[in-house]
């Protein structure tokens, strides 16, 4: 189970982490988005959306981009296939699809993954097999 959990002192630590001068191109790293399905208190929508940063959406045509010392874009070493996995309840919140991403830009790496300045979906991989064929075209992966 992975538990994701931001707190004032990963936020102070990056914050206060000097920069190494050490360079690196893309980064492939794996995670979840949220699917909104409309309802009858709210519209859906034909974009994915951060399952923690509940307001942030993922544009098809431009990178995903935060600040890592505050939030950023968080992303996982291993690969993620599930809910259990990401310890999401998606009843209460809609599905997940899980895939790669690739990370670039300033990134912090932490025990289980990264946080990094910019994302772009790579492909997504698993999920209800439905959203999966709407969402690929949507984003235009795999």
């Amino acid at each position: 189970m992975i538990v994701m959990v931001i707190n004032r002192n990963q936020n102070e630590l990056a914050r206060a982490l000097k920069h190494e001068g050490v360079r690196v191109g893309e980064i492939i790293a794996y995670r979840a988005w949220r699917v909104i399905h409309p309802r009858w208190f709210r519209s859906g929508d034909d974009r994915l959306h951060s399952v923690l940063m509940r307001d942030y959406v993922w544009h098809p045509d431009e990178p995903a981009s935060g600040d890592v010392r505050t939030h950023g874009i968080y992303s996982f070493q291993d690969v993620i296939r599930s809910k259990d996995e990401y310890d999401y309840d998606s009843g209460v919140d809609g599905p997940l699809l899980f895939g790669k991403v690739k990370i670039w830009g300033e990134v912090v790496e932490h025990e289980a993954g990264y946080r990094s300045q910019f994302g772009k979906i790579v492909s997504l991989d698993y999920g209800d097999p439905e959203l999966l064929d709407k969402f690929r075209k949507i984003y235009r992966v795999n």
